[in-house]
């Protein structure tokens, strides 16, 4: 076994190192949120001016008030159609994870084991314990010896030039077919 490697840093040190890493940490995180609500805030200047109520008359402030009511009245509208948007996706997406567990834990597949059959037991299994075949693939192969190799060589290794004009015509032909026909025999 390869031995533990002492950390070069001691436990103060390294103690010491978090400290000041979470104390980072946490000042970044708060310098986000003051980025955040300064956004916040720059964003509702732009959007929504500031009103000027003075040297308005009544029926002049009631009508600006019934212009913001209906402009919130629309608002909230949107966000209660996209809040039932986002509550339908939700419950579908969870349906839908639902289906997925379900579907994982019916088709679970068991471990698979490597088995050794032979190919009698294949052929039988796949053709029933009635039929007997034997599959002994040594058996059907065929046999050769090395005297009928070495022939064949001897055969081959004769002029070829020679052979050609014997060769020729038709009764050439014949003349292979006959030497073939003895070479069997």
């Amino acid at each position: 076994m390869p031995e533990k490697r002492k950390s070069k840093i001691s436990a103060s040190r390294k103690l010491m190192l978090k400290s000041l890493m979470v104390t980072k940490a946490k000042e970044e995180l708060e310098q986000e949120m003051e980025e955040k609500q300064e956004q916040k805030a720059k964003y509702l200047e732009e959007k929504s001016p500031p009103i000027q109520t003075s040297g308005k008359s009544l029926a002049e402030l009631q009508t600006l008030c019934k212009e913001l009511h209906a402009k919130i009245d629309v608002v909230d509208e949107e966000r209660y159609d996209i809040e039932a948007k986002v509550l339908h996706n939700t419950r579908e997406i969870k349906d839908l994870n639902i289906k997925v567990l379900d579907l994982r834990g019916k088709f679970k597949r068991p471990n698979l084991r490597r088995v050794r059959v032979s190919a009698d037991a294949i052929l039988r299994s796949l053709l029933g314990s009635k039929h007997k075949v034997s599959m002994d693939l040594r058996a059907n192969l065929k046999s050769v010896k090395k005297e009928d190799t070495e022939k064949e060589k001897t055969v081959e290794v004769s002029d070829w030039r020679k052979n050609v004009e014997a060769m020729s015509g038709m009764e050439g032909r014949k003349k292979m077919f006959d030497a073939a026909k003895g070479q069997n025999q």
